[in-house]
C-alpha cells in the first residue's frame, strides 16, 4: 500500500516496514558535496536517505544526518552491502564498517547491492538476519533483482524481504516486478528515477505538467509514486533541484495522464494499470 499525503508522512508501508515514498539518492556524490545535498534535503523535508558501500560517501551522508535538526528517528536510512562483500563474514564486517561510517547504532534498511558470485545467496541471508537479531539493521531487501531472484531471496530469509532497488523510469519499464511486488507486499524503490538527466529535457512529460504548472521531472516523479508500492529516490546536488523533485504532493495525475507518461516508454500500462488497481 502507498499511503502519499505529503513529503515528511508520505510512506509505502510493506509487511513491517514503513518506506518514505520519497527518498534522497546519493549515488555520484561524495565529501562536502554530498554532505550539503543531503543536509538541504532533510531541509527540504526528504526523510528517506539512500547511500552505499559503492558510493563511498557513507561518512558524509552520517554527518549530514548528524548535523539535522530532524531527528534521527524520523529519517529512514538506507545501505547496501557490496556484491564483493556477500560473503556471511565479509556481509557481517562491511556492514559494521558502514554503521562505523555513518555513526549509527542501526539502519532502517540493509540491501544486498546486487546479485553476488561471491557466495551462495542463502550466506548473505543468514548474515543480515544475523545483523537485524543484534539490532543493527531493521529491515532488509535486495536491490537490482529479477522477479525469480527476488522470489528466492524471500524464500532463503528469516525475514520480510521488504523492498528491491530496481532502475524504474518512464522510459525503462518494471512491469513483471511491479505484479509481483504488489502481489507479495514488497516496495519496489526506483532508483534513477530521472533516467539520469534524460527526462528534464522531454516535452511530451512537460506537456501532461502544464496544467498543473509542474516539469517533466515533476511529472515522471509523480508517476511513480503514484503507483502501488512504489518509492522513488531521485538525486540532486544543487538546491533548486532539490526542493523541485520534492514538490509532488500538491498534484494528482488522472489514469489518462499516468496512461500517458507510460506512452513514452515501452510498457504494456493498460494491463499493467488494471493489474495494480490504477483503473
Amino acid at each position: 500500500m502507498t499511503t502519499t499525503s505529503d513529503l515528511s508522512t508520505a510512506t509505502v508501508d510493506v509487511q513491517d516496514a514503513s518506506i518514505p515514498t520519497l527518498g534522497f539518492g546519493t549515488a555520484r556524490m561524495s565529501g562536502d558535496e554530498c554532505q550539503r545535498a543531503v543536509e538541504r534535503a532533510l531541509e527540504v523535508g526528504y526523510r528517506h536517505v539512500d547511500t552505499a558501500q559503492l558510493y563511498d560517501n557513507e561518512r558524509a551522508v552520517g554527518e549530514a544526518i548528524a548535523a539535522s535538526d530532524v531527528a534521527r528517528e524520523d529519517v529512514f536510512v538506507v545501505t547496501k552491502i557490496h556484491r564483493r562483500n556477500a560473503a556471511y563474514d565479509d556481509a557481517l564486517e562491511s556492514t559494521r564498517a558502514s554503521l562505523e561510517r555513518l555513526g549509527l547504532s542501526t539502519v532502517d534498511l540493509l540491501l544486498l547491492h546486487a546479485p553476488s558470485s561471491r557466495a551462495p545467496l542463502e550466506e548473505t541471508l543468514q548474515a543480515m538476519n544475523e545483523l537485524q537479531d543484534e539490532g543493527a539493521v531493521e529491515h532488509i531487501g535486495v536491490s537490482n533483482f529479477s522477479v525469480e531472484q527476488l522470489e528466492a531471496a524471500r524464500d532463503g530469509s528469516e525475514t520480510p524481504i521488504v523492498a528491491n532497488q530496481v532502475k524504474y523510469h518512464p522510459y525503462h519499464h518494471q512491469d513483471e516486478l511491479l505484479e509481483y511486488c504488489v502481489d507479495n507486499d514488497v516496495c519496489l524503490t526506483a532508483y534513477s528515477p530521472l533516467a539520469e538527466g534524460a527526462v528534464p529535457g522531454d516535452d511530451r512529460l512537460a506537456e501532461i505538467g502544464d496544467p498543473y504548472d509542474k516539469s517533466a521531472a515533476q511529472v515522471a516523479l509523480r508517476w511513480l509514486i503514484q503507483q502501488p508500492n512504489v518509492a522513488a529516490i531521485p538525486k540532486a546536488s544543487r538546491d533548486e533541484h532539490i526542493e523541485a523533485n520534492a514538490a509532488l504532493f500538491d498534484f494528482e495525475l488522472s489514469e489518462d495522464e499516468l496512461a500517458a507518461v507510460a506512452d513514452v516508454g515501452d510498457g504494456l500500462w493498460n494491463r499493467l494499470a488494471a493489474t495494480i488497481g490504477l483503473r
